[in-house]
């Protein structure tokens, strides 16, 4: 694919990058110190990660110039319709993974693309399903693997994904933090 625009992935995320490396794109990393990813309280599903990767675009306004296109995302799991962020503690870390064992929840990932003439935001929905997940197995994870970095204190490519999730519908992609199948179809629109 040849693009029109110099593109720009507005992440640090080691997952990101590996996934958009698989589409076969030049790009660069490019990050902003600081970005506030709060968002209003009475949103929900889709809405969330949208307005926070909304947010994330608006604060390159004004530093790219008319060659570029930027990729902001973020990814939300999402339970009964309360937000399961990044744990700021391992304790918190396993408190997730006790709410997700033996239940259905989304992974919502919200993508904007921003050039200096338009932005465009789209979301995909990804329904993740995990067994039931004894205590032995949560403490093994959070002590052997990275969740602190995670939404949902999980990595479905990671050693929990193997033992614990027994359906996903929707884009695998989706579930590590970029959906590469509609942003690929998304970005051949434009460039």
């Amino acid at each position: 694919m040849v693009s029109k625009y110099k593109i720009i992935l507005a992440s640090g995320s080691p997952r990101r990058k590996e996934l958009l490396d698989g589409l076969g794109l030049n790009y660069e990393v490019r990050l902003l110190p600081d970005i506030d990813e709060s968002y209003d309280e009475a949103l929900s599903g889709e809405d969330i990660p949208i307005a926070i990767s909304r947010k994330k675009s608006d604060a390159y306004r004004g530093t790219i110039t008319r060659d570029e296109l930027v990729i902001t995302a973020d990814t939300i799991v999402y339970l009964d319709g309360e937000v399961l962020g990044k744990p700021h503690s391992e304790e918190d870390a396993r408190m997730m993974l006790r709410k997700l064992s033996g239940r259905t929840h989304e992974v919502i990932t919200g993508v904007t693309l921003l050039t200096t003439e338009f932005q465009r935001s789209f979301a995909c929905t990804t329904r993740v399903t995990f067994a039931r997940l004894t205590e032995e197995e949560i403490m093994h994870y959070v002590s052997h693997y990275h969740p602190m970095d995670k939404a949902g204190s999980y990595g479905v490519q990671e050693w929990i994904g193997y033992i614990g999730v027994t359906n996903i519908d929707g884009s695998y992609y989706n579930v590590m933090g970029l959906p590469v199948q509609r942003l690929y179809t998304e970005l051949k629109k434009i460039i």
